[in-house]
């Protein structure tokens, strides 16, 4: 039996979290800017930490799994 949990949880927050795909943190102009496709080294460590944050709480303190068999 496969536990796809953390493939799956993993997979969903790095496309929710990449940085300018849905929002930017910090922005460009602005704290949050929405949609514009764009990155910079400041918004990218930002979406790392609340990656690592996230992905911790699901899988560590939650404990996501989904198995398959």
């Amino acid at each position: 039996m496969a536990d796809w949990g953390p493939v799956l949880v993993a997979v969903v927050l790095f496309v929710l979290l990449t940085p300018g795909l849905i929002f930017q943190l910090p922005g460009r102009n602005r704290v949050v800017e929405f949609g514009n496709m764009h990155t910079s080294g400041a918004s990218i460590i930002v979406h790392a930490v609340i990656y690592f944050g996230l992905i911790t709480i699901f899988l560590i303190a939650i404990g996501v799994h989904i198995t398959t068999g």
